[in-house]
C-alpha cells in the first residue's frame, strides 16, 4: 500500500469561503479520512495561500499591513474548517520561511536547467502612485465579453486568463488613474520548452491517476492551443524576493509560488516531508481542487517539477469538481453571495448535516445548484427518513424485545449478507476513485436495503411466530448499521461516533467491514437529527437572499426600527425624521419613458455620488420630459428601493399636491434651483447626519407627515432646508407633501 499524500486547493486569503469554496477541503477531508480508515499511510495538508496583488490591494484598502490581513483572515479559516470538523494532518499557510526557501530553490534549479527566458514588454505604469501595476492592481473592460470589471489577470465573468494591457479602458485599482503603457523586464517559464517532458508524463499520469475527466480535457485543450511562456514575476511588495540580479524589486507571481505551498506547508507539517515529496515510487498525490484551478495543477506546476530536474512526487489523482451555484445564481466572494462558512454555523444546523448535503450534491461531472428546498428535501427524506430512520427503528426494537444482546448469538440472514457484502465492495471501489458523491449514495443506497430488510421481515411478528429467524435478520442489521456507522465517518464523523457507540464499537474502522463480530454491548439509541420544517426554512432562505452587505443593512435598520420604536413616544416627529431619513438634490440627467408604465418615467439622477442613481416615478400625466430634464429635485435618498415592473428605483422624488382634490390627481414636483447638486436638507435646528444612515421603509417616511405651509415646506412646524434657505413650494402653498 503506498502511502497517499491529499491536498485541497490553497484557499485565497483576503475572503471568507463559501460552501462553493468549501467543497474542495471538504472532499478532500472525506478522502483523507477514507485512507486513513482503510490503512493507509496518509497526510492530508492544506493552508491559506497568502501572497499576491489581491491581498497587497485588500490591505490598502483596509489601512493595514499584507502580514496584519493575512493573520486576521487566515484565523477566520482555521476556524471555519475546525467547525466543519475538517481532519487536516496540518492546516498552514504560505507566507513562510519555509516558502521562501523552496520556491526559490526549484526557481534557481528551472533557470540552471535552461527553462527560464527574460523579456521586455510594455507594462501599465501608474503615474499617480508612481510605480507599475501587478496584473489585479488594474481592472478594466474585458476584450472578449466585454464585462465591466475585469481584472488583469481574468475576467470573472468568461473566465479568460488575461494580460493587463489587453483591457478595455484600464485604470488603476488603488487610486483610479488611467495607467500608461512603459517598458520593464520580467522573468518567463518556458512551457513550450517543457513541453515534451509535460506529455510524457501526462500521457502516463491521466491515466494511471484515472483523472476526473474535465481534468483531462482542460489540460488537453491547452496543450492543443498551444502553450506560451508564461510571466513568473510581478512588480509588489508583498511575496517571494527574486533571486536573481537585476530583479531586487519584484516578487514571484503568487501562481508560480502558490501550488509549491503545497510542499512547504507539508515542511512545516514534518522534518520528513521529502520523504511524501521525493518519493514517487512509493507515494500518490491526490489532489482535490475546482475546475477554474486545472491548469495550475496540470500544467505549470508539474513542469516545474519536471523542469527543475528533481525527482518529485507528481501529482497521481487529479479531483476536480464544477461550480456549485446558489439559488439560481452564483456564490461570489468579491460580491458577497451565498451562503459563507460563518453563516452556516448560525443556523443552528449541526455540521454534519451541511456535510451530508453538499456530498450528495458534490458538482462532480456537472454544475449543481443549491437551493433551500432541496437541502431540506435532501435531510429529510435521505439522512432522517432512509438512514437515521433504520438506525432509530431497528436499535429500538432491539432495546426493547433483546436488551441482554443474545441475539448475536443467532446466525446471520445469508442472503441479506450477500447484498450488503456486495455493496459494500462496490462503496470501496468508488471511494477508491475518490468518486465521493456516488460513494454517498450508494452507503444511502445500502441502508435502504436494510429498511426493506426489516419492513418485509416483520420482526414484531417473527419474535413470537419463528424466533430465531428473527434474531437472525436483527443480527444481519446490526452489523449493517455497525458497517454504515463506519462508511459514514469520512461523510459525518460525529454521526459515525454516535452511531458506533450505540453497538459498543467505536473503534470500528473500515477494515472491520463485513466481519460480524467486534459488537459489544448495545445502549438506549437517541434521534440522530430533528427535522428541517417548511418555517425554518423559509426564514433561513429570507435571512441568506441578497449579499452579504445587504444582510448587514437590513440587520442595522431592523435595529434602529426596534430603538426608535421605544424612543418615538419622547421624541419629537422633527427629531424621528433627522434620524431616520436624508432628503438630498439631486439633478435629473436623463428621462425615459417606462417600457411597461404608461404613467411611469425613469428619472437618471446625480447626486454627487460614485455612480448615478435611478428612480421611478408616476409623473407622467403631469411632467413631460424637457421639462424635467435639468431640473434639481429633492430625493429621499435612503428610502428602502423597489421595484417598478421590472425596473429597480432606488429613492422618491418630493412632490407636493392639492389638499382639495381627490388623491393621485394633482402633483407638482418640488423643484431646487437655490440648492446645490448633492445638499442635504434637514428640518431647522437639527444637522445633516455625517454618517450614511440604513435604508427606511415606506411605511415609516409616510408615518412622518410633511406640508406646505405658505409654501414652505415643513416638518413639525419645522422649515425644511440649510442655512437658512428653504425648500418652497410655488403651486400648492398649503397642503401634503409626498
Amino acid at each position: 500500500m503506498k502511502k497517499r499524500l491529499v491536498t485541497s486547493a490553497l484557499p485565497y486569503v483576503n475572503n471568507i469561503p463559501h460552501l462553493g469554496n468549501l467543497t474542495q477541503v471538504l472532499s478532500a477531508d472525506v478522502f483523507a479520512r477514507f485512507c486513513r480508515s482503510k490503512g493507509y499511510e496518509t497526510l492530508y495538508i492544506c493552508g491559506t495561500d497568502e501572497y499576491g496583488t489581491a491581498t497587497e490591494t485588500r490591505a490598502l484598502k483596509e489601512g493595514v499591513s499584507p502580514r496584519e490581513l493575512c493573520d486576521r483572515y487566515h484565523a477566520i479559516h482555521r476556524d471555519i474548517y475546525a467547525w466543519f470538523n475538517i481532519a487536516f494532518d496540518y492546516f498552514g499557510r504560505t507566507s513562510t520561511p519555509e516558502q521562501t526557501k523552496i520556491v526559490q530553490d526549484i526557481f534557481t534549479k528551472v533557470d540552471a536547467a535552461g527553462y527560464i527566458s527574460e523579456h521586455e514588454l510594455e507594462q501599465l505604469y501608474c503615474p499617480s502612485c508612481q510605480r507599475f501595476l501587478a496584473d489585479r492592481f488594474v481592472e478594466g473592460t474585458c476584450p472578449h465579453c466585454h464585462s465591466e470589471g475585469a481584472r488583469g489577470d481574468q475576467c470573472d465573468s468568461c473566465q479568460t486568463l488575461l494580460d493587463p494591457i489587453e483591457l478595455i479602458n484600464p485604470r488603476c485599482g488603488v487610486c483610479g488613474t488611467r495607467p500608461v503603457p512603459k517598458k520593464t523586464k520580467h522573468l518567463y517559464i518556458d512551457l513550450p520548452k517543457a513541453l515534451p517532458l509535460l506529455e510524457g508524463w501526462m500521457e502516463k499520469a491521466s491515466k494511471e491517476g484515472f483523472w476526473a475527466n474535465n481534468a483531462i480535457q482542460v489540460t488537453k485543450s491547452w496543450i492543443r492551443d498551444g502553450l506560451k511562456e508564461r510571466c513568473i514575476t510581478r512588480d509588489l511588495k508583498w511575496g517571494i524576493p527574486v533571486p536573481k540580479p537585476g530583479y531586487e524589486d519584484k516578487v514571484f507571481y503568487v501562481w508560480f509560488d502558490a501550488p509549491i505551498g503545497y510542499v512547504s506547508i507539508s515542511a512545516n507539517a514534518t522534518k520528513d516531508w521529502k520523504k511524501w515529496w521525493g518519493d514517487p515510487e512509493n507515494t500518490e498525490l491526490f489532489q482535490f481542487i475546482g475546475k477554474d484551478n486545472i491548469p495550475f495543477h496540470t500544467v505549470i506546476f508539474p513542469s516545474c517539477q519536471l523542469a527543475s530536474g528533481e525527482t518529485w512526487t507528481m501529482l497521481h489523482h487529479m479531483s476536480s469538481t464544477e461550480y456549485l451555484n446558489y439559488e439560481g445564481g452564483k456564490f461570489s466572494k468579491s460580491l458577497g453571495i451565498g451562503i459563507f462558512g460563518n453563516d452556516v454555523q448560525d443556523t443552528g444546523i449541526p455540521a454534519d448535516v451541511w456535510r451530508f448535503y453538499m456530498f450528495y450534491n458534490r458538482p462532480e461531472k456537472s454544475d449543481v445548484t443549491f437551493t433551500w428546498a432541496d437541502f431540506q428535501e435532501k435531510v429529510n427524506g435521505e439522512l432522517i427518513g432512509n438512514l437515521s430512520n433504520l438506525v432509530n427503528r431497528t436499535l429500538t426494537f432491539i432495546q426493547r424485545f433483546y436488551p441482554d444482546a443474545s441475539l448475536l448469538k443467532a446466525s446471520l440472514d445469508e442472503e441479506l449478507w450477500k447484498q450488503v457484502i456486495a455493496k459494500e465492495a462496490e462503496i470501496d471501489a468508488l471511494l477508491e476513485r475518490a468518486e465521493e458523491r456516488e460513494g454517498l449514495r450508494q452507503i444511502l443506497a445500502l441502508s435502504s436495503i436494510g429498511n426493506k430488510a426489516f419492513q418485509d421481515g416483520e420482526p414484531w411478528k417473527l419474535k413470537n411466530s419463528d424466533p430465531q429467524k428473527a434474531m437472525s435478520l436483527l443480527k444481519t442489521l446490526i452489523y449493517l448499521i455497525r458497517d454504515l456507522g463506519i462508511m459514514v465517518e469520512p461523510y459525518m464523523p460525529t454521526t459515525s461516533t454516535r452511531i458506533l457507540a450505540f453497538l459498543g464499537s467505536e473503534n470500528a474502522r473500515w477494515t472491520d467491514l463485513g466481519k460480524a463480530e467486534g459488537i459489544g454491548a448495545f445502549t438506549q439509541p437517541e434521534l440522530l437529527f430533528t427535522k428541517l420544517e417548511d418555517e425554518r426554512i423559509e426564514s433561513l432562505r429570507t435571512r441568506f437572499s441578497g449579499s452579504q452587505e445587504e444582510r448587514k443593512l437590513k440587520e442595522q435598520t431592523t435595529l434602529l426600527e426596534k430603538k426608535m420604536e421605544q424612543k418615538e413616544d419622547q421624541v419629537s416627529l422633527a427629531e424621528q425624521f433627522a434620524k431616520r431619513v436624508i432628503l438630498k438634490v439631486a439633478k435629473i440627467v436623463n428621462v425615459e419613458k417606462h417600457p411597461q408604465g404608461d404613467k411611469l418615467y425613469i428619472l437618471t439622477l446625480d447626486m454627487k455620488e460614485e455612480e448615478s442613481r435611478t428612480i421611478v416615478s408616476s409623473i407622467v400625466p403631469y411632467y413631460n420630459a424637457e421639462q424635467l430634464e435639468g431640473q434639481h429635485i429633492v430625493v429621499v435618498s435612503n428610502l428602502k428601493p423597489a421595484n417598478f415592473r421590472g425596473v429597480k428605483s432606488c429613492g422618491m422624488l418630493l412632490a407636493a399636491s392639492d389638499p382639495q382634490a381627490e388623491e393621485h390627481t394633482t402633483c407638482e414636483v418640488l423643484f431646487a434651483p437655490q440648492f446645490a447638486v448633492g445638499t442635504m436638507l434637514t428640518p431647522e435646528g437639527y444637522e445633516a447626519p455625517t454618517e450614511a444612515l440604513p435604508y427606511v421603509k415606506a411605511d415609516h417616511f409616510f408615518s412622518i407627515p410633511i406640508v406646505t405651509e405658505g409654501g414652505v415646506v415643513k416638518i413639525d412646524g419645522k422649515s425644511v432646508g440649510k442655512d437658512g434657505v428653504y425648500l418652497t413650494s410655488k403651486q400648492y402653498l398649503d397642503g401634503p407633501v409626498g
